[in-house]
């Protein structure tokens, strides 16, 4: 059966709530590790989307902290399809601030994710290609195939991420 190639728009994830103190360090700002947690949920909904399967995080190639968060701001956090494999599919996540008070918004974090495809004996299962619309969809799929063969070239001589 062949699969549907699907956009992007049709996969991506928006989330979005209040920085509290509980999710806060000493300083006033959201401890890192739930900003990856957030990061990953909000990847696998784009992913879940795209594949209507079960996935699991094969990987992260790339988190950048850019910015802090502070207690009292609203995180954002967007992800989108930027590539699809066999089996697997590398979604892009960017992590927003916005200042209750100031309205201003600004980049925090990106992040890039593999995800896995799964059926329901918890096997790879192929996934529907990802539709190329634009030359930024081109230039997306490009990058996130580089990504991947350094990923698998790394996995092949067991060297370390850098």
């Amino acid at each position: 059966m062949a699969l549907i190639a699907k956009r992007w728009q049709d996969s991506a994830s928006e989330t979005s709530q209040v920085v509290l103190p509980n999710d806060s360090n000493p300083l006033g700002y959201i401890l890192g590790g739930t900003v990856m947690h957030m990061i990953d949920i909000t990847g696998a909904i784009a992913c879940h989307r795209h594949t209507n399967a079960l996935a699991l995080t094969a990987g992260v190639d790339s988190l950048d902290f850019l910015h802090p968060i502070r207690v009292g701001d609203i995180i954002i956090l967007k992800s989108r399809v930027n590539a699809t494999f066999r089996t697997s599919v590398e979604v892009e996540v960017e992590v927003f601030s916005e200042g209750i008070t100031s309205g201003e918004r600004r980049l925090t974090s990106k992040a890039y994710l593999t995800f896995v495809s799964l059926d329901e004996d918890g096997h790879p299962k192929p996934v529907a290609p990802l539709l190329i619309e634009t030359p930024e969809d081109e230039e997306r799929s490009r990058q996130a195939h580089g990504r991947r063969a350094v990923r698998l070239s790394r996995k092949k001589t067991g060297a370390p991420a850098k």
